[in-house]
């Protein structure tokens, strides 16, 4: 092994959270060395080869351009920075709920000042629709958004780069094998024998970085519990339906919960205008939507996920492994992701490209007609179809015959690491942020945990 390089902090992952931590501490201390490790991409070498003519489906890339490289798999999911304590994680359980807030805030000015300035907030306080959904046993959940847009959001990344790039040593494509605990550092290591040590060390991978944390975690003997995964779909219909919500929410966070078996239902990541995209998490397609402020990308639909939490205890406890395993079959059956009118599902049949092509809804995704009743399980399915027959209420015409499902969505989330109140393990200077620890699960308190432990970082070393 060559010479080792000395920095005085290793931050591992460059999305939210390690982007965060990494531009705070270049502000508040600009004497640290600091580097930073990223299995993916620099951010103008993150293209994902679908073009919708030659590729038209996931061919499986090494390194997923859409999940990794600088900025996550944040920087492509439509920059919706969510200003709230409702949902989003539960960050607000470690260092308090005002904190939580002012440190979003304090990211929203970021963001606002390396060229979001002229995106739009949006607010849920106050608003009629609020009581639209009580009545029609429907809770729309209070939040604050910033709504970047993926193109924005790029921007947004781009500048937050420029600055950093002369002070802080980044290295893309280099992911971390495994890391050591030594007497006064911690130690990484990295392609054929190579390895940095750092005083301090952060680690930030995302939901894509799930396998390795929970690797890293039994090497280290870091205490974890076992978090839920969420299963559901992708719902995609004519923009104008869900308008007179999105115009101005633009994202309605919206809860129902079943008569059937008194599950929660929610909607998740509202693209207002948007397309349907797919994702690939350790080898599985599943399927995700981006919106653009740039109304010249914008399409005619709107698309946003109906997900179902799913926990599970003894003696079963791999909540992920069971996601992974739906997934799994609906890229079996479909090579990739199923997509399937509501009026098929409904009919218990199967659709065909005939049907969709004859339908009102034009899909933005090029999937593989078929059943989703193949693959998610019944009570899952109920549940979806509840929640849609309960948004026709507030916004008719969701439940129409020609409304697509793709499927299928999941969501993983991180095994829940043991961290203190300064998201520090047992190992005093190696913190666990952003959706990695299984703390956070939005791009606002990933953010803001990062801010958070650089601080903290930063008033300590």
């Amino acid at each position: 092994m060559f010479s080792i390089p000395q920095f005085d902090i290793i931050i591992i992952g460059a999305g939210p959270g390690g982007i965060f931590s990494a531009y705070e501490l270049m502000i508040k201390r600009p004497d640290l060395k600091i580097a930073v490790f990223e299995a993916g991409h620099s951010l103008e070498k993150r293209r994902c080869p679908i073009d919708g003519d030659k590729v038209k489906s996931c061919i499986g890339c090494p390194t997923c351009a859409i999940m990794n490289g600088f900025g996550g798999a944040g920087a492509f999911s439509d920059g919706k920075y969510n200003i709230t304590n409702d949902f989003g994680g539960t960050l607000y359980e470690y260092i308090g709920k005002t904190e939580a807030l002012d440190l979003m805030k304090y990211v929203d000015t970021i963001n606002t000042s390396h060229g979001g300035e002229k995106t739009k907030m949006y607010s849920t306080a106050g608003t009629k629709f609020k009581k639209l959904c009580i009545q029609n046993k429907l809770k729309l959940l209070d939040a604050s958004v910033r709504h970047l847009g993926t193109d924005i959001n790029y921007v947004v990344l781009e500048e937050l780069y420029k600055e950093m790039k002369d002070h802080i040593s980044f290295f893309f494509h280099t992911p971390i094998t495994h890391m050591e605990i030594l007497e006064n550092n911690f130690r990484v290591y990295y392609g054929e024998d190579q390895a940095a040590d750092g005083r301090q060390c952060i680690i930030s991978v995302g939901r894509s970085g799930s396998k390795w944390m929970e690797t890293i975690c039994r090497e280290l003997n870091i205490p974890t519990k076992s978090n839920r995964v969420d299963l559901g779909v992708r719902v995609e219909l004519p923009a104008v339906i869900f308008s007179h919500l999105t115009d101005e929410l633009y994202e309605s966070k919206i809860v129902y919960r079943t008569e059937k078996f008194e599950d929660n239902v929610r909607t998740f990541c509202m693209n207002p205008y948007g397309i349907v995209v797919n994702e690939n998490t350790n080898g599985i397609v599943t399927v995700n939507g981006h919106s653009y402020e740039d109304a010249e990308k914008q399409t005619d639909n709107t698309n946003f996920a109906l997900l179902v939490a799913k926990h599970f205890s003894e003696p079963f406890k791999d909540s992920n492994g069971y996601g992974e395993s739906i997934a799994r079959l609906s890229n079996m059956l479909g090579g990739g992701v199923i997509v399937q009118r509501f009026g098929d599902l409904i009919r218990g049949r199967r659709s065909t490209a005939d049907r969709i092509n004859e339908g009102l809804v034009t899909p933005t995704l090029a999937a593989t007609p078929g059943d989703l009743s193949l693959v998610l399980p019944k009570r899952i399915l109920d549940g979806i179809i509840e929640m849609i027959y309960a948004l026709d209420k507030i916004a008719p015409g969701t439940a129409n015959d020609d409304t697509l499902l793709y499927g299928v969505e999941v969501k993983f989330y991180n095994m829940e690491v043991e961290l203190d109140n300064n998201l520090e393990t047992k190992y005093k200077g190696l913190y666990i942020i952003g959706d990695g620890s299984g703390v956070t699960h939005s791009l606002s308190h990933a953010s803001a945990s990062g801010v958070y432990v650089a601080r903290k970082i930063a008033d300590k070393i």
